[in-house]
């Protein structure tokens, strides 16, 4: 039967309706059928457990409706006549059954002017039944699916009303169905059936007998326990079907490390819990376990049980339940570890008590540090519930398998804040760093070495000493990476490509991984822009918007990217008389080595490090040697997101030592750097002559700028002014050369300079400051010389030109007039805030593209005219990787950016810049 699926549309009138069943799920729809303006006359639930009354009598009671809760409703297979007569005392039109587990009278069923419509969550007539979810996985189904059906005498026989169906992938659990589908769209589907139903518009459609089927319920042991005579896939899927509850289970004789005691019975109960196809390449090494009527043995390793099925099929466990205890599978032989002891901030202290307060209206009793969530009565809905009011209070993403694991109040509440402070569920990360009170917040950052997941010192014992541009001041001293420590960096990465986690896990869980990287540094976004800004000078204002903001924006958006990296198949001659077919793999690099720039410190990292690790690669990245502290933080918070161990290595040190070292490495396969023109070509030289590594270089630029007089002028000059003072000039992109229309040049420049005298220039912290210091000294000092050398050659200086007097290393915004072609300043780059006139005439357009074409440089550029005509001509023949038409500066992380000539090769960011992370593979087959 296909699935019925019909428009949402709202009640044309209210119906008096009778919930009947239990649950969050039936506490949810009570809460939209009264949304949909319906009467709910009455809620008929079960009794409470304890003291613990139901979700839905509980909210029924707050909204004043009369609530009846019975133990049965028949006596013998009779209906007991009390009941029935409560029940019709609230007059029902509709009978709604959301989540019911008690056999409801046909006497009730049929008494209402509309019936009964009942929730069943599969795609009926399959998987009739109590246990409909979890057949749907055992039974390998790739569709599951919700009914809402109309009671009948039969189990889950009346005529459909309404269907929805979904994927359902070979790594689904209870779970994952439930919580992505069964559960949100249930809801919307029930409220949805009870307005049909209100609008005459409810079909009735026979259910067919093709395919049905009904599956036992497995509410008995004996249905939990697991038939090892099955391939791998069946007994993959027996064991997700049971995931959430009770678990599939076996029996096993006692063990030690040395193999089974021969003594003992076969008398210790396992349950399985986190299946997933074995998708490793190698044989898993470590202790063995014995299991009845499996061929094999099974293998504690590291990442859990690794079981290989009498068909040869392999499957890993997560997690097993021991005589009752969950543990982590890969700790099956270990003695239980000490508790971890946390010392609570006063905030962790108050989401402790708000957390035992849900303990306590979940359980209904009293709560210590020792009571177990399970054996004071609570199930899987209760694991819903508690994980859902948990996110309620705090910015807490906890699993299901969170509580499963840590049952206990004190278990439970540990690891709830060790995922809020890591979220990894991982103890505090240890370094030496520095903790700082400043923009109005505590700033911590380390000041190691990051290799292989831990903050290490150098060997060689050498530092840089990192300086405040705004006050000059010594922040700190970092680490400074030798050779040997590069190697040892290399190395550690190379074996997590090879043998690591990285390379285990799926496409898809590796996107997860990144995506909660960026959720930690969107929590982290003021500190680490705080850190920029006393870094690297930045103002913190825009630090926060760009240096930060679109970092997390570019590990996202190449988060999304890590399953979507396909190759292709391609039809080629055949060898006669056999057939062939070609495909193409797109697989990643291996070791990556990244150098990057100190004018955008952590966004150059992520431009470059995003695409390189969704690419499934491993990465030893060098920071600017005087601002490497948010490329320090990250690591921190990579650790915090699950990055495994070996994958990021973060190595603060001098070009000629640890840049070098990298680039002369035999095991690194690929470089990426951004930087001046005449280092790329030495970090040419040395990738070609030590292993013909493959490099991408973003280098210098002399961006042209093109007004024409037809331009709208107010936005030209703000823009004119962005494309060279954005970031205090310390930008890539920056418009190194502006050629303006000899009949508007006049007018531009006094509006240029007018705006120009109002830019707010001071402490970049300061919320009102535009405009912050040169990043550090040394080219504070060349662009004060790049001013004197315009001068000297007979440039006008119409503005600025010189350091600010105060403290810091602040420079004029400057503005140049009357440049000519063959000056100095004309030709090469500033790379700071010095706006750079020179005049042409639009009668000839091809000479000032000529011009603008006329130097070595090729990275960005830009034109402003209202003649689109003219725009695409300067398009087509400007020699640039980036042309700005009545913009500059709108970059994108789904836009492809790189320069052409000596600005370098290879893109960053846009689906361009994963190609520079993967090698094509041509497999030709022939059959």
């Amino acid at each position: 039967m296909p699935p019925v699926a019909v428009p949402n549309e709202a009640p044309k009138k209210s119906l008096r309706v009778a919930i009947i069943g239990q649950s969050t799920f039936a506490a949810e729809v009570f809460k939209l059928l009264r949304r949909d303006g319906h009467q709910v006359v009455g809620v008929f639930t079960v009794l409470d457990k304890g003291n613990r009354e139901d979700p839905l009598a509980t909210i029924a009671s707050q909204n004043a409706v009369p609530v009846f809760k019975y133990k049965t409703w028949r006596v013998k297979g009779k209906v007991i006549p009390e009941i029935l007569e409560e029940y019709k005392s609230v007059n029902a039109e509709l009978n709604v059954l959301p989540f019911c587990t008690q056999f409801i009278p046909m006497e009730v069923i049929l008494y209402p002017q509309f019936q009964s419509i009942c929730y069943h969550p599969s795609i009926l007539p399959r998987h009739r039944g109590a246990s409909s979810v979890n057949w749907t996985l055992i039974e390998g189904d790739k569709t599951c699916g919700l009914s809402i059906f109309w009671a009948d005498d039969g189990l889950d026989t009346g005529p459909i009303l309404l269907q929805r169906s979904f994927p359902c992938t070979i790594d689904d659990t209870v779970d994952t169905i439930y919580n992505k589908y069964l559960y949100p769209e249930g809801i919307k589907a029930l409220s949805e059936s009870v307005n049909m139903v209100a609008n005459g518009t409810a079909p009735k459609i026979k259910q067919t007998e093709e395919g049905a089927t009904y599956d036992p319920a497995l509410f008995k042991p004996e249905t939990h326990q697991i038939d090892w005579s099955k391939g791998g896939v069946a007994l993959h899927n027996f064991i997700r079907g049971l995931d959430s509850s009770p678990g599939a289970t076996t029996f096993i004789k006692p063990h030690n490390k040395e193999g089974v005691e021969e003594s003992g019975e076969a008398n210790i109960e396992i349950k399985f819990f986190g299946s997933s196809l074995w998708e490793g390449e190698y044989e898993a090494k470590g202790d063995k376990i014995n299991i009845p009527g499996l061929k094999s043995p099974a293998v504690i390793h590291e990442a859990g049980l690794l079981i290989t099925a009498n068909d040869g099929v392999k499957l890993n466990i997560q997690r097993l339940k021991v005589n009752g205890k969950m543990i982590c599978a890969q700790n099956f032989f270990k003695a239980n570890k000490s508790k971890v002891s946390l010392e609570l901030t006063e905030e962790e202290k108050v989401f402790v008590e708000n957390a035992r307060n849900i303990w306590k209206a979940i359980l209904r009793i009293d709560v210590d540090n020792d009571t177990d969530f399970f054996e004071s009565g609570a199930g899987s809905m209760d694991v819903v519930r508690l994980v859902e009011e948990i996110k309620d209070i705090v910015n807490i993403e906890l699993k299901n398998e969170d509580i499963y694991m840590n049952t206990t109040f004190e278990d439970f509440f540990t690891v709830a804040i060790m995922t809020a402070r890591g979220g990894s569920g991982n103890l505090e990360i240890e370094y030496d760093g520095v903790e700082l009170d400043v923009n109005k917040m505590k700033i911590k950052f380390p000041t190691q070495l990051f290799i292989n997941g831990e903050f290490v010192n150098t060997d060689s014992g050498k530092t840089l000493t990192l300086i405040n541009p705004s006050d000059e001041s010594v922040i700190c001293k970092v680490q400074s990476a030798s050779k040997d420590d590069v190697d040892k960096a290399v190395k550690a990465a190379h074996k997590a490509f090879e043998e690591g986690e990285w390379t285990k896990i799926s496409a898809r869980e590796r996107g997860r991984i990144l995506f909660k990287l960026a959720d930690l540094m969107e929590q982290h976004k003021e500190e680490l822009a705080t850190i920029e800004s006393i870094d690297s000078g930045a103002v913190y204002t825009l630090a926060l918007k760009t240096h930060v903001g679109m970092s997390i924006e570019t590990w996202r958006y190449f988060a999304g990217w890590c399953d979507k990296i396909q190759g292709s198949t391609i039809p080629i001659n055949h060898a006669r008389p056999n057939r062939n077919l070609t495909l193409t793999k797109k697989e990643p690099i291996g070791v990556c080595a990244l150098i990057t720039p100190w004018n955008y410190p952590l966004m150059m990292l992520s431009w470059k490090m995003a695409a390189c690790l969704a690419a499934g690669n491993t990465v030893v990245m060098k920071p600017a040697a005087v601002c490497p502290l948010t490329a320090l933080k990250f690591a921190e918070l990579c650790v915090r997101a699950g990055v495994p161990p070996g994958v990021v290595n973060i190595l603060p040190g001098s070009g000629t030592v640890c840049g070098q070292a990298l680039a002369d490495h035999p095991l690194v396969r690929k470089l990426g750097f951004t930087g001046s023109t005449e280092i790329g070509q030495t970090i040419m030289k040395s990738c070609a002559v030590s292993n013909m590594k493959k490099v991408s270089l973003e280098l210098g630029g002399k961006s042209p700028l093109v007004v024409f007089e037809d331009c709208d002028l107010d936005k030209a000059v703000r823009n004119g002014m962005a494309s060279v003072f954005f970031n205090k000039g310390e930008n890539c992109i920056a418009a190194g050369r502006l050629f303006i229309e000899e009949s508007i040049h006049d007018e531009f420049v006094r509006r240029v300079v007018e705006e120009t005298k109002k830019i707010c220039i001071g402490d970049p912290l300061n919320r009102g400051t535009a405009h912050g210091p040169q990043n550090h000294k040394a080219h504070m000092d060349k662009l004060i010389e790049f001013c004197q050398q315009g001068v000297k050659e007979g440039a006008k200086l119409v503005y600025g030109g010189k350091r600010v007097d105060r403290p810091g290393f602040f420079f004029q915004p400057t503005i140049f007039t009357d440049v000519t072609d063959d000056m100095f300043i004309a030709k090469e780059e500033s790379f700071g805030p010095i706006m750079i006139i020179s005049k042409f005439s639009s009668k000839n357009m091809e000479d000032v593209i000529r011009r603008a074409n006329n130097t070595e440089y090729g990275l960005a550029s830009g034109v402003f005219t209202r003649d689109v005509s003219r725009a695409l001509q300067f398009a087509e023949k400007i020699d640039a990787g980036t042309v700005f038409i009545n913009t500059y500066n709108k970059t994108d992380v789904a836009a492809p950016f790189g320069g052409f000539k000596q600005s370098g090769f290879g893109k960053d960011l846009g689906q361009d810049a994963l190609n520079e992370y993967l090698k094509t593979k041509c497999v030709t087959i022939e059959y």
